[in-house]
């Protein structure tokens, strides 16, 4: 996979702009993302901190794919948006603040999600030459179809997304090639539908309890539920049930060490559940950071990024990447 488009000078105003960042993780790094389109599918609190940081740092051009109209529940997470924004599309009130974030940054709005459907996406990436896909609070199989075309067109994928107080990032950046103090480092990353087979037999009792399996396999249950269900949320207490059921399933499917988990645990699906359908600003505010980060650090080609997934518990406040199926 490559997110690396023809190199050009940096203008003046670019210099200028960018003179701390090409300091700090030097001008080739800079370049990429200077060079770099990157599609951004999702226009609520996850996205909007993910924008955010990506324009700042001065990516080259931004399309986002957004059909909805705003909502009031979007004023909260979504702060490209105002009270008057309501009842216009996402995109044509966010466009011009995004643009004001950064002028040196083309943005480019696409005001349906049929563009990103089973048969136009790879036109869509293709037409746009897009380098990085960024699918943000999107059900698992929709999710699951577009990493495979991103696959197919050796384009680099990103998935986040937040469930209330619980929040995920996953990444397939295909055999993507990073630079360490020893030399270069190559990590083959897996798509997400072999991700979800993952095993976690050879983990030691010590190793899982550090992942934190119940958030993991929490996000999972929720992703399956949502499968099930027609891409809905589970917010009733039978609803609740259901998803711990799905849980669990998938804790004994994926041979979970026993000492450490057998169950995501009732008092812990009962207090996060009913949150899932809702933005909570400070849960938006570290999923989208970090997705931002790691956007950029892909694009730059010297930290590693994510390797595959990272989930957050904004009970605790507390993270774990987990490297599924790698």
């Amino acid at each position: 996979m490559s997110a690396a488009g023809q190199v050009t000078e940096f203008t003046e105003e670019e210099q200028g702009r960018y003179d701390r960042q090409i300091r700090l993780w030097g001008v080739e790094a800079q370049q990429r993302m200077r060079n770099a389109t990157i599609l951004v599918v999702g226009l609520k609190g996850t996205a909007t901190e993910t924008i955010k940081n990506i324009v700042l740092a001065g990516i080259g051009r931004l399309i986002i794919v957004d059909g909805d109209d705003v909502k009031e529940d979007d004023l909260g997470a979504g702060f490209f948006f105002r009270e008057e924004d309501v009842g216009r599309k996402r995109v044509d009130a966010a466009k011009p603040r995004i643009e004001s974030l950064n002028p040196l940054v083309t943005v480019t709005t696409i005001p349906t999600f049929s563009a990103v459907d089973a048969q136009s996406f790879e036109t869509t990436i293709l037409e746009y030459n897009v380098h990085l896909i960024c699918v943000t609070d999107w059900d698992r199989d929709g999710l699951i179809q577009m990493n495979n075309v991103c696959r197919r067109v050796g384009r680099f994928f990103y998935a986040g997304g937040t469930y209330g107080l619980l929040g995920y990032i996953f990444c397939d950046l295909g055999d993507y090639d990073s630079v360490s103090p020893s030399g270069k480092v190559r990590t083959s990353y897996a798509p997400l539908d072999s991700a979800l087979r993952h095993r976690w037999t050879s983990l030691t009792r010590r190793q899982t309890k550090e992942l934190n399996p119940a958030v993991v396999f929490l996000v999972l249950g929720i992703w399956q539920y949502q499968s099930a269900h027609n891409g809905d949320l589970p917010q009733r207490e039978e609803e609740s049930e259901e998803v711990q059921r799905i849980a669990d399933a998938l804790v004994q499917e994926a041979d979970v060490n026993r000492q450490v988990l057998t169950s995501v645990g009732r008092e812990f699906v009962s207090s996060t559940l009913p949150t899932t359908p809702h933005e909570f600003s400070p849960i938006c505010a570290v999923i989208g950071g970090m997705l931002g980060q790691d956007v950029l650090k892909a694009l730059g080609g010297r930290d590693p990024p994510i390797a595959n997934l990272f989930v957050f518990d904004g009970n605790t406040g507390g993270g774990s990447v987990v490297r599924m199926g790698m």
